[in-house]
C-alpha cells in the first residue's frame, strides 16, 4: 500500500503543481469527468514529450 500510495500521489501532486488544478472549474459530473480526463491527457502528453521527445511525438501522431 505505501508503494503504490507513493506512486499515484505522485501523479496528483504534479498535476496540482503545475496546471494548478486544486479544484474543478465546472460543475455537474459530466462535465468534472471531462475536465478530469483533458488535464489527464495534457499530463501524459507532457510526459510522452519529456520521455520521448518532440520529434518522436509528432512522427508517431502523424502516422
Amino acid at each position: 500500500m505505501a508503494v503504490r500510495r507513493c506512486t499515484v500521489e505522485h501523479v496528483f501532486g504534479t498535476i496540482k503543481g503545475w496546471m494548478g488544478a486544486t479544484h474543478f472549474r465546472t460543475r455537474g459530473l459530466k462535465n468534472v469527468a471531462t475536465e478530469a480526463s483533458l488535464t489527464i491527457l495534457a499530463y501524459n502528453l507532457k510526459r510522452a514529450i519529456a520521455v520521448a521527445g518532440v520529434t518522436a511525438i509528432l512522427k508517431a501522431l502523424k502516422g
